[in-house]
């Protein structure tokens, strides 16, 4: 694709809603291909455009036979409910607790339930982006977890369904058993209840029938457009850059099987009114997601509001949007129409739910022509509806959704109350902040090459490949379509400002493991974390049989502890740049990533600024992070994982001490 070929603001042809052929003769297997159907502008059509949906339906099911099977099973009908479903890395500090190195599961849930009204559905991801920088597969970012049995149990003890997350494209790490029998076996021990399938809009009938086995009733979910012969087997789907028209549109495969959940989402989003529109119309869920691999793109007041709502009314009548009759763009009247709203019925056992969206920026209070025997209650104030011959009376905020809730019956609702939820829409910008470093007792390096920086001002050229992490701050793709190369993955450049108070001396080569095993036997430090990966570590300190290479599997916290007693910090990202390109700075074989003076948390992600590059390159995949030697100006951003999986045999380190103390006068 050519530079100037898409904007990525606008929808992709391929993201277009399908128009429906209203020739009673036409070929309707055109549809079979589509994301969503789209609607006709003239209501005197719709009629017609019903009627056409619910022949493809029936003509589609003698191609490709009933789904109805699957969404039987006794284990598996709860996808068909799993309204809201969040993608959740495994160490957002709302679920992971740095300090008290835990999981905090009661944090996350109570977030959830304030702001949204609760999650049915958690994937834990995992790997991406920090996969690639070493040769661990995606299982060993699960594997290597303490405590990740144990926190699938308690979400599942608080009724949210754990997914895991699968990514194919991951081949170029290091192998053990195939995919099909590592996920198996991962979903076997875990006992979660289901999967996506990352960058796959679908498993094949091998890995189905694995999964099915290790874990009776799984549910997959298959990312963007699920093909129609499929649907019989993956319970759910997500509704990822579905493009809308002006009347909803209906989405193909939950129109194709009612059971099948499809979840909205549009990750950069700043703005979630069309998304939540579209699945209120449909009777489908959404996805939160407000941390896109390690980038904040929080969900505002409003939106959260509607959709705590809007999932507060589906799980209620889950019932009647399942097996109830279902009128999409039901005739509500000329006044609504010209407003801009439009409505979808579903009707059951004298039970009816009018769902209504508002297209047009203003707030909608009149007549809908919906009115049926019984109690009328208007969905956005949860009270009882005015009504008069054939209408009833009701409020649709603008951008937004309401409703009318009728039955005959006296049954208890739990969100029949006035409903008084946030009404901004100003985005909850959340910035990163540098995480101080600690202050050293000042002590003169000895016996270590040393390159020297002068106190100043210093101007540098920064490069950065433009992954979804972006750098430090701000989503790199706000409220883009879909990132495409050349904007997704391509080389960027900044530039920064380093103000050097003091002179500064940098270690010219990273700490090696005969130095650190020094530091380790003359303080007996011992690494906070246990977990599997102190399988490298003996005695206190990592296990090697090469003194002179640098030391690895050391996170931060082993870092800090090291240039704190050897009276330095570590570099900061900027002067480790700078010292890169003076006389005499080494990069010591095999080249390691080195960490630097550089963690940032926005609250939800911990992140740090690697530089230098390593010899380790996982190949196969853009989706892996930066590896092979890298010129100094480059900074690769590094998501922090908890549980010391921070560790890796392609990150080391250097020390830096400043230049100026009593101590440096007396020796210099």
């Amino acid at each position: 694709m050519s530079k100037l070929s898409f904007n990525p603001l606008v929808p992709r042809p391929i993201d277009l809603p399908t128009d429906v052929p209203t020739d009673p003769a036409a070929d309707l297997s055109c549809l079979d291909d589509a994301k969503i159907f789209a609607a006709p502008a003239d209501p005197e059509v719709w009629p017609t455009w019903r009627a056409q949906l619910e022949r493809w339906r029936s003509e589609a099911r003698d191609r490709y036979g009933s789904p109805d099977a699957h969404y039987a099973r006794p284990d598996g009908t709860w996808a068909s409910r799993c309204f809201v479903v969040s993608q959740v890395w495994l160490w957002d500090e709302l679920l992971y607790d740095f300090e008290e190195q835990r999981f905090t599961p009661e944090r996350l849930l109570s977030d959830a339930r304030a702001r949204f009204g609760g999650f049915d559905g958690i994937v834990l991801w995992h790997a991406y982006p920090v996969i690639g920088i070493d040769e661990r597969n995606q299982w060993d970012f699960y594997r290597d977890v303490t405590g990740l049995a144990e926190l699938v149990k308690t979400l599942q003890q608080n009724g949210v369904r754990v997914f895991v997350d699968y990514n194919p494209w991951d081949i170029g790490t290091r192998r053990g058993m195939d995919d099909v029998s590592e996920l198996s076996s991962l979903v076997a021990d875990l006992g979660v209840d289901g999967v996506f399938l990352d960058t796959l809009k679908e498993g094949d009938s091998t890995l189905v029938e694995a999964l099915e086995h290790a874990r009776p009733g799984i549910a997959l979910e298959g990312e963007s457009r699920l093909p129609m012969a499929r649907i019989a087997d993956h319970s759910l789907s997500w509704a990822q850059w579905f493009a809308d028209s002006r009347a909803p549109g209906v989405l193909r495969a939950h129109f194709f099987a009612r059971r099948h959940m499809q979840h909205h989402v549009r990750r950069w989003n700043r703005d979630h009114s069309a998304e939540l529109q579209s699945a209120w119309f449909n009777g489908v869920g959404v996805m939160v997601w407000e941390v896109v691999f390690g980038v904040w793109v929080g969900w505002n007041d409003r939106d959260a509001s509607t959709l705590a709502r809007m999932a507060d009314v589906q799980r209620s009548l889950s019932d009647l949007l399942l097996e109830g009759e279902w009128t999409p763009l039901l005739p509500i009247g000329d006044t609504a129409h010209q407003a801009g709203v439009f409505g979808s019925l579903f009707e059951r056992d004298g039970q009816s739910l009018l769902a209504l969206v508002n297209r047009s920026g203003e707030d909608f209070t009149g007549p809908v022509a919906c009115e049926r025997p019984g109690r009328n209650l208007d969905i956005a104030t949860g009270l009882d509806a005015a009504t008069s011959p054939g209408s009833v009376f009701v409020t649709v905020p603008a951008d937004g959704i309401g409703g009318v809730y009728t039955s005959v019956g006296d049954e208890h609702l739990s969100w029949a109350t006035s409903f008084a939820g946030g009404t901004s829409a100003a985005f909850p910008h959340r910035r990163a902040r540098r995480i101080p470093a600690p202050t050293p007792s000042p002590v003169t390096p000895v016996g270590v090459p040393l390159v020297r920086l002068p106190a100043g001002e210093h101007v540098l050229t920064v490069r950065y490949r433009g992954r979804e992490t972006g750098l430090y701050d701000g989503a790199p793709y706000v409220d883009e379509w879909k990132p495409l190369p050349p904007r997704l993955h391509d080389q960027r450049t900044v530039e920064r400002v380093a103000l050097l108070e003091c002179d500064l001396q940098v270690a010219a080569r990273e700490v090696t493991n005969a130095e650190f095993e020094i530091f380790v036997r003359a303080t007996r430090y011992r690494p906070i974390t246990t977990h599997a990966f102190l399988r490298h570590w003996s005695d206190g300190h990592p296990n090697t049989a090469d003194a002179d290479v640098p030391v690895t599997h050391v996170e931060m916290a082993d870092a800090r502890a090291y240039a704190a007693w050897a009276g330095g910090r570590l570099p900061t990202e900027d002067e480790w740049q700078l010292a890169a390109v003076q006389p005499g700075f080494e990069r010591v074989a095999p080249m390691v990533w080195n960490l630097t003076e550089s963690e940032h948390s926005d609250g939800r992600t911990r992140f740090l600024i690697l530089k230098g590059g390593c010899d380790h390159v996982a190949r196969g995949s853009d989706w892996y992070f930066d590896g092979g030697p890298q010129q100094p100006e480059f900074s690769a951003k590094f998501l922090i994982p908890g549980a010391g999986l921070a560790r890796s045999a392609s990150i080391g380190f250097r020390c830096a001490w400043v230049i100026g103390t009593e101590t440096d006068q007396e020796n210099s």
